[in-house]
């Protein structure tokens, strides 16, 4: 058993549910067994600047009780730095020496691939972590702090704007995060029925979108009493153009782990969309029959484009995430204990403690494509042409870890 004295706790990377589940877990667990746990707040900047700091919060039982794990965003603060770009040479010192003024231990470090990146490099320098993965992506190996929470509020909000979609009979593009996975867009729009759901995962044909999006909402505009209809996609920022390149805006240059600001999926869709409504000459037809038409103000349906941007990922954690945070955090705390260090905890299955080294827990996950094919035949389009569902049948006997 390793001589764990002091645990300094870290959320780095971009904020999202269950973080605030995560630090509880540790800071008790640790209390259980007589250990102290602190905060370094603002991620890795905060790391790097330890040194400076005149006190660090302990998390002590009246601290703790003053953080709300049902909420999103993390007590400790976050920042995009990645130790290894500091311009400092003496950058390492300077951490160990921070460390050292604390009494601090080892770490508890929660954030996605960026952060597991830094774990791995924190680690080799002899300085003891243990990655809490969390990424509303979800595009690391295991399950992540915070997926379960942003695709419900994607879910959400894609729900109550078909409210205004039908008011005014709009076609309703929205772009969600997720980065160069479509984990969040599939699962979020699944979960609110959307129609067209496109990720990076699948190239787009956008004849194919259209099609199905003509079909689906003149019928439904047609089949309605008050010819009220619209037709909602949902799309990941990551999506790839006509020549397979992604979406970047350029203007906005790279963060501080070499990452290009992804933007305009959501405008691009709703431009192919609107070129081929243009081209498309039984659509005058369609608006006259159903008593839209009106010459030279509204010819043709409506398309608009929709960002929640940072709303998926704020206000609440979602009762999975507060409990996967509060097992993870604990559990990170019990491989310390036992001297393991640079590895990720990837579940708790009763009790049973899943770990597996961090090096492997950032590489990309995405999205099994395999699976695609079941919604297909319930009607969901992918922007492609609808394959059959390739299936075999495997007997399992319980339990069954369950993930998102």
């Amino acid at each position: 058993m390793a001589n764990i004295k002091k645990i300094g706790v870290i959320t780095s990377g971009g904020d999202c549910g269950g973080l605030n589940a995560v630090i509880k877990g540790v800071s008790r667990e640790a209390y259980f067994h007589g250990i102290e746990s602190v905060v370094i707040p603002n991620g890795y900047a905060g790391l790097y600047n330890l040194v400076d700091l005149e006190s660090v919060v302990l998390l002590n039982a009246e601290r703790i009780s003053r953080i709300e794990a049902s909420l999103a965003g993390s007590e400790a603060g976050h920042s995009r730095v990645k130790i290894s770009k500091i311009a400092d040479p003496n950058k390492y010192e300077r951490i160990k020496a921070g460390l050292k003024k604390f009494g601090i231990d080892a770490l508890v470090i929660s954030g996605g691939d960026d952060t597991g990146s830094v774990v791995v490099d924190l680690g080799g320098k002899g300085i003891p972590c243990i990655h809490v993965p969390k990424t509303m992506d979800l595009d690391l190996q295991p399950y992540s702090v915070g997926g379960d929470s942003s695709i419900n509020r994607i879910a959400v909000f894609t729900r109550e704007l078909k409210t205004t979609g039908l008011s005014h009979n709009r076609i309703l593009v929205i772009e969600v995060f997720g980065r160069y996975v479509g984990h969040t867009a599939l699962h979020g729009g699944i979960g609110a029925e959307a129609d067209c759901i496109l990720i990076p995962e699948i190239p787009v044909d956008f004849d194919v979108v259209y099609d199905h999006m003509k079909a689906t909402y003149c019928n439904r505009i047609l089949r309605s009493d008050v010819k009220a209809g619209t037709y909602i996609i949902v799309v990941a920022e990551g999506l790839k153009n006509a020549s397979g390149e992604m979406l970047y805006d350029e203007s906005a240059g790279v963060d501080a782990f070499g990452h290009k600001k992804l933007a305009g999926a959501a405008r691009y869709v709703r431009q192919q969309l609107e070129r081929r409504l243009k081209d498309d000459p039984g659509m005058k037809e369609f608006m006259i029959k159903t008593g839209m038409y009106a010459p030279g103000v509204y010819e043709l349906p409506e398309v608009r484009e929709v960002t929640p941007g940072h709303l998926v990922r704020s206000g609440g954690s979602s009762a999975y995430d507060v409990n996967f945070g509060y097992k993870a955090g604990a559990c990170a705390v019990l491989l310390l204990m036992e001297g393991k260090t640079s590895f990720t905890i990837s579940d708790v299955d009763g009790n049973k403690i899943c770990y597996i080294p961090t090096t492997e827990a950032i590489k990309r996950r995405e999205v099994d494509v395999a699976e695609i094919a079941l919604f297909e035949s319930l009607g969901t389009c992918f922007g492609r042409r609808p394959e059959k569902f390739e299936y075999e049948l495997v007997e399992r006997k319980p339990p069954i870890t369950r993930h998102v």
